[in-house]
Parts: structure tokens; C-alpha cells; sequence
């Protein structure tokens, strides 16, 4: 589930955002947005993320040669990205960009580090943190606090709008291309190279493939 929703988001923003990624904010936008996402703005928190991934695709291909795509490991770095603006301090004196590489790195590095000591997915079950009084948190206690209810509710409707648009609007292979890549079944996602082993076919053709799917889908997304 971890998995899958994070995945979902990185598609949002491959479907919102176009092929290349947003221009940074200027030191005075970066100011003005986190004041608003401070404030309870999830617009500000929105535009925060999307114009901070060039810098999650520059940290991202240090680590390249790994044996993942650029586009798993940008998946990653976003959730890291997420937690960074969630949890920077603007007058701690440090700028974002750096506070949000070390979050980035810290996250693929953990990542790669989980991959080696566990075999399957975290249950929703397991603990992932403890809260104040030191009482363990799950996956589920996480996903289902109630102070951002009206975002899960307008994610809900997103995702299910998404689905809906990947079952209707590609051929069979564009949309096994799409939920193998993305995660979007019970699995985690998986390279490039290993959908075009999974389906016998060439990872060019998934490549073009791919990119044509979150063409339609991009297109059809933003239809009324």
C-alpha cells in the first residue's frame, strides 16, 4: 500500500507536469509558498513539491548505475522530497535545496538498504514510528489521521478518476505497462527493463510505450 500510494502521486505529477520537470521557485516564491503550506495551503504544498523534482532527478541520477531507472529512483526521492517540506524549518538559517538533498539522499539510501534485509512489502500492520507518549504507529495509523481528511478524499477521487481513465482509455499492453511500472497492483513497481522481460518485448518499445500512455492519460486527466 506504502508503495502503491507513493507511486500513484509520482504519476499525478508525470501527468500534471509534462515530460520535463518545472522550473525552481526564485528565494522569494520558495518564502511565500512555504508561509502559505505553512498556513494549511495544500496549493502552496502542491507547487512546493512539483518545482522542487528537477532537484530530485539531479540527486537521483548520482545513484543511477544501482540497477534502478531514473524514474524508480525519482519515485523514491519524491517521497523524501515530501518529508522534506513537511519538515523544513524556514529560519533555520539553512536553504531548502540543501536541507531537501540530504532528506533525498537519506531516502534512496534507506531504500536500498531495506531492499537488503527484507524480501516482501511491509505489512499496514508493522510499526513505523511511535508517537509522544511512545506507543507504536502503524502504516495504518499513518495513512488514516483525520486532520487532512478533505486531501485523502480529493486523492480518493483522483486515483479512482486515474484508474478509471487507465482501464478505458489505453490498449491492454499501455495499461499492463502502466500498472507493472507504477506499482499500481499488490507488487512494488519494477524497472523498465524488467517489464520488457516480463512481456517479451524490446524496454525501447516499453519506453515508448510508457510515454505514450501518460500522454493519453495526461490528456484525458485534464478533459472536464
Amino acid at each position: 500500500m506504502f508503495w502503491m500510494l507513493s507511486n500513484m502521486l509520482f504519476l499525478f505529477l508525470k501527468l500534471s507536469g509534462g515530460e520535463s520537470f518545472p522550473s525552481p521557485l526564485s528565494k522569494e516564491e520558495e518564502k511565500e509558498y512555504f508561509e502559505r503550506c505553512r498556513n494549511g495551503d495544500m496549493e502552496a504544498r502542491n507547487v512546493l513539491i512539483e518545482r522542487n523534482l528537477r532537484l530530485v532527478a539531479h540527486i537521483a541520477k548520482k545513484y543511477y548505475y544501482s540497477g534502478y531507472d531514473n524514474d524508480d529512483l525519482i519515485s523514491i526521492g519524491t517521497i523524501g522530497l515530501i518529508k522534506a517540506i513537511d519538515s523544513y524549518k524556514t529560519d533555520s538559517g539553512t536553504r531548502f535545496a540543501t536541507y531537501a538533498g540530504k532528506c533525498l539522499q537519506n531516502e534512496i539510501l534507506m531504500f536500498f538498504r531495506s531492499q537488503k534485509k527484507q524480501a516482501q512489502e511491509s505489512s499496514l500492520s508493522d510499526a513505523v514510528e511511535t508517537d509522544k507518549d511512545g506507543n507504536p504507529l502503524t502504516f495504518m495509523d499513518v495513512i488514516c489521521c483525520d486532520d487532512d481528511i478533505a486531501e485523502k478524499i480529493d486523492l480518493k477521487m483522483k486515483i479512482e478518476k486515474m484508474m478509471s481513465k487507465i482501464c478505458t482509455v489505453l490498449t491492454p499492453t499501455e495499461k499492463q505497462i502502466i500498472v507493472l511500472r507504477y506499482g499500481l497492483g499488490y507488487t512494488k513497481p519494477i524497472t523498465q527493463r524488467e517489464v520488457a522481460e516480463k512481456l517479451n518485448i524490446s524496454r525501447s518499445y516499453v519506453s515508448r510505450l510508457e510515454s505514450g500512455a501518460i500522454k493519453k492519460l495526461r490528456e484525458s486527466m485534464e478533459k472536464p
